[in-house]
């Protein structure tokens, strides 16, 4: 296998959606795309909000605040350090990462995301690479030691 290009069964640990408590400036939030969605703010009362949602309600409710007038030049890393938070606290998503080994990692998707993922053989595939990122780094450290 050299590529995995869906983050379902097996591999949705790679997902945002996954749960996994991730601590990012400050705040606890279920899982990624929790902490991502309320980086579109800077009031921390209103990052607060999104700590306890699912995924699912995260990822409305960031649909509908007012967005951070930087958001477009600061949301890749934004959700690059999201990531490498999520995988750096977590020891056996760590592992799980890393025996990924070197595959190409695709967020394939069939909902049209051609930012983050690819749908349909077209995408940019930015989350697939910010993870490709965070596993050499991590993989790197493990090496140093």
């Amino acid at each position: 296998m050299n590529k995995i290009d869906e983050f379902r069964g097996k591999f949705y640990f790679l997902s945002n959606f996954y749960s996994a408590p991730v601590t990012y400036e400050g705040i606890t939030y279920q899982n990624n795309e929790a902490a991502f969605q309320a980086m579109k703010v800077l009031s921390n009362d209103i990052r607060k909000q999104f700590a306890e949602l699912p995924p699912n309600h995260a990822k409305r409710k960031g649909r509908n605040v007012k967005l951070r007038s930087d958001w477009e030049s600061v949301k890749e890393q934004y959700m690059y350090e999201i990531v490498s938070a999520k995988f750096s606290q977590n020891e056996v998503l760590r592992r799980r990462l890393l025996d990924t080994g070197s595959c190409e990692l695709i967020e394939g998707n069939t909902w049209g995301d051609v930012i983050w993922g690819v749908c349909r053989g077209r995408g940019q595939n930015k989350l697939g690479k910010i993870l490709m990122r965070v596993r050499n780094e991590l993989k790197d450290e493990k090496e140093a030691e």
